[in-house]
């Protein structure tokens, strides 16, 4: 990705949310409460599952590596985006435009197949209550881990050499607030079909494997739960599922509205507030959920504390 042979641009702008004073000042405030709570919201619920041994469980081990990709995916971006707001012009090196666009992709992938990791890990539970230990031994839990990791540095490394494999000539005004692949595409000066062609491509594969996922396994859960005669075991099989349910439909809900509206009502505007939700607020509220609707992890703080 050298700069001099592929780039005339030495840095980009980034036109953020809003040109507002007030309001950037306001978004500020919010922001880095945001980004204080997700920290500490994460990293409490890694080291409260570390620490706790009645947490050493499959489901948990997954829910751990959520928590660090939440706590990963939001710094990529919230630090370098509070910046900006105090910026009366909000510029970003290339070098680090390009590192932003790998590490925002990695999180991405890594998000997507832990949620259907943790799908697949609930159905196994409830489909298979006495072989899950035997079903789900750590080695297993680890090298499905593992393997979302190395899947998703590579995809993001690929994606970003890709992008920045394009020349950048004299517009380098990305309308976001953080540098992104689809409005880099829209800045490029030259060919961008195989981008385009990759982006698509990749992102409909991650996108189709996950939900097919959820979906078998919420299928299978669905009528092993239809199955149990009585209702207080009906409601802890359910409840077992709530937080990851909660956890799906905000992820999924998100990615729906910023990538399958209607051309006629698709703006860039929106996508940047969509984004926001999928960037900062999604990652702060994945560790409240698994905390307040998960009894378990209610009972490991109190003995904590």
């Amino acid at each position: 990705m050298a700069k001099g042979n592929y780039s005339a641009v030495s840095e980009f702008i980034l036109l953020g949310l809003t040109d507002n004073p007030e309001l950037q000042a306001i978004l500020f405030g919010v922001f880095l409460v945001i980004y204080l709570v997700t920290i500490m919201g994460n990293l409490g619920l890694i080291v409260l599952i570390q620490i706790s041994p009645q947490l050493h469980t499959p489901m948990y081990f997954f829910l751990c590596h959520l928590a660090f990709s939440d706590f990963y995916g939001t710094s990529s971006v919230t630090p370098n985006t509070l910046l900006n707001i105090l910026r009366e012009i909000k510029t970003i090196s290339y070098y680090a435009c390009a590192t932003q666009v790998c590490c925002f992709i990695m999180f991405s992938v890594w998000e997507l197949l832990l949620l259907s990791i943790m799908a697949y890990d609930r159905y196994m539970a409830i489909c298979n209550p006495l072989l899950y230990v035997v079903l789900m031994p750590r080695k297993l839990c680890i090298q499905m881990v593992t393997s979302t990791y190395i899947y998703g540095v590579s995809v993001g490394v690929v994606q970003a050499v890709a992008t920045f494999h394009m020349s950048f000539c004299d517009d380098n005004v990305v309308n976001q607030f953080y540098c992104d692949d689809v409005p880099l595409i829209a800045l490029a000066c030259s060919d961008t079909h195989v981008k385009e062609l990759m982006l698509l491509s990749i992102a409909g594969f991650n996108l189709l494997c996950s939900l097919f996922i959820v979906l078998m396994s919420y299928v299978c859960i669905l009528f092993a739960i239809l199955r149990i005669h009585s209702t207080e075991g009906k409601k802890k099989a359910t409840s077992t599922c709530a937080s990851h349910l909660f956890s799906l439909t905000l992820y999924y809900g998100t990615l729906i509205f910023m990538y399958l509206q209607p051309k006629s009502s698709h703006s860039l505007d929106k996508d940047k507030f969509a984004s926001v939700f999928y960037v900062m607020v999604i990652p702060v509220l994945n560790p409240l959920i698994y905390s307040l609707r998960n009894q378990e992890v209610k009972n490991a703080l109190k003995r904590l504390v």
